[in-house]
């Protein structure tokens, strides 16, 4: 008797934070995961060349969607001129070549599910921010425009495109909670800059969930704010975060300090403001395991290797 073939799904970034987290969460839902990878190929693998050859669209041949995650790190390094170059076209040119790719291969993706940010709204102080909302001005809006723009050749062909804005994630293994927990846990954590900003978060495993819930989902198309439905303002953020880790979260960290840090990327990433609603989400009935901030650290950071 013979088993029914389990839909092909080949995603880039597989190597990256999110990617590998995401792989195994798709192969446990029943998918086989095809790797686009840079380097010599591995069984399961296929090559490409995101910034400058592309794809050969035959290898997408059977494949059902692609899910597109791949893109230099925005939190590392400062954003010189050279540097903000990079990080637009890798995820310009990337997605570009990938749609393309996935636009003219022969029985080809049905879907292209590519990773977007939150950034596309900017800063924007105490304004609900949704799907239909304009993008804001700066170098992170320009980047997201751009990247989000890049899936066109697909969606003219026909496949369905869905642009995941990711918010803050919330992980353990990386990214801005990764790195708070070390001061916190030493109690010299608290606020960043006023601490008024708003931060609109998402645990792991609701990431995870959002991006099946975008392959399985036919109606899911264009932009997705992937955030949980309560943001909270960073003074919230950093007092929950002490709470539950049983640490005060009071010594302020200034805004000139950031800018010394980090340069633009203080004012353009860290106290930034977005107030973003899952709106396209929630239309869709779906339901996050972590709504609550709370909920969600306890749940993290018990539980470190989820």
């Amino acid at each position: 008797m013979s088993s029914t073939p389990r839909p092909r799904i080949a995603i880039t970034g597989a190597s990256g934070l999110i990617g590998t987290m995401l792989a195994p969460a798709l192969s446990r839902a029943g998918y086989e995961i095809v790797r686009l990878v840079r380097k010599l190929p591995a069984p399961g693998e296929i090559q490409w060349d995101p910034a400058g050859k592309g794809l050969d669209p035959e290898a997408l041949r059977g494949v059902a969607a692609v899910v597109h995650l791949a893109g230099e790190n925005i939190s590392e390094g400062r954003w010189t001129g050279s540097r903000k170059q990079e990080l637009l076209e890798s995820r310009r040119t990337g997605t570009r070549l990938l749609a393309e790719a996935a636009a003219r291969a022969t029985d080809g993706p049905r879907a292209m599910i590519s990773a977007s940010a939150i950034g596309y709204y900017g800063d924007r102080g105490d304004e609900p921010l949704t799907e239909t909302s304009a993008p804001g001005t700066g170098f992170l809006p320009d980047v997201a425009v751009a990247w989000e723009k890049a899936t066109e050749p697909a969606k003219a062909a026909g496949v369905r495109t869905a642009s995941i804005r990711i918010g803050l994630l919330l992980t353990p293994k990386g990214g801005l909670l990764q790195r708070m927990l070390t001061p916190f846990r030493l109690g010299i954590g608290g606020p960043l800059g006023s601490g008024k900003q708003w931060m609109s978060w998402i645990a792991a495993d609701d990431l995870l969930g959002v991006f099946l819930h975008a392959l399985g989902r036919d109606d899911i198309r264009g932009a997705v704010n992937a955030v949980a439905p309560e943001p909270v303002r960073n003074a919230d953020f950093t007092r929950t975060l002490g709470r539950v880790l049983h640490r005060p979260a009071v010594i302020p960290v200034p805004a000139f300090a950031l800018r010394l840090a980090f340069g633009e990327m203080a004012d353009g990433a860290i106290l930034a403001s977005a107030r973003v609603v899952p709106a396209v989400l929630q239309a869709s009935g779906f339901q996050f395991k972590y709504p609550k901030l709370e909920q969600a650290l306890v749940h993290l950071l018990a539980h470190p290797g989820a």
